[in-house]
């Protein structure tokens, strides 16, 4: 039980900076002022690589460890193996977030619009994954 309430504790924190980081994009692109673009590109980087990088590597970690543990129940859990498809993509996702804040840093624009789409995505994936590890349809 420790290690699902460590695997759900820094899931928690993960999702919270995929939520928060694209909403920070959204007010980098829009802003015409240099002195809050340095200051949102200060709390992006910070963002990134002080509090959702460790929560995701921590998450993969205990969650992964909790698979091993039970291997011989989950091995055949359409559900997890749904699940993992999906904590996956979201993997993408945290790695675009950094292309992007990197973009945004060599000064390239974007239209805020991109980035308040890309802001609903996590939503969709947090709102799947919950309805596959509580519900277990399969």
């Amino acid at each position: 039980m420790w290690f699902k309430a460590i695997h759900l504790i820094f899931m928690v924190a993960w999702f919270a900076g995929m939520f928060y980081i694209w909403r920070l994009f959204v007010y980098h692109v829009e802003t015409d002022h240099q002195a809050v673009r340095d200051q949102l590109a200060v709390m992006e980087r910070k963002l990134y690589q002080i509090i959702m990088t460790p929560a995701m590597v921590i998450t993969w970690v205990f969650g992964l460890a909790m698979v091993f543990m039970q291997w011989k129940a989950f091995s055949t859990a359409g559900w997890l193996h749904a699940k993992i498809t999906l904590v996956l993509f979201l993997v993408f996702w945290h790695f675009l977030a950094g292309y992007y804040r990197k973009q945004l840093l060599a000064g390239k624009s974007y239209a805020s619009k991109r980035f308040r789409l890309m802001n609903e995505v996590p939503t969709v994936v947090l709102i799947l994954v919950i309805i596959l590890a509580v519900i277990r349809p399969f």
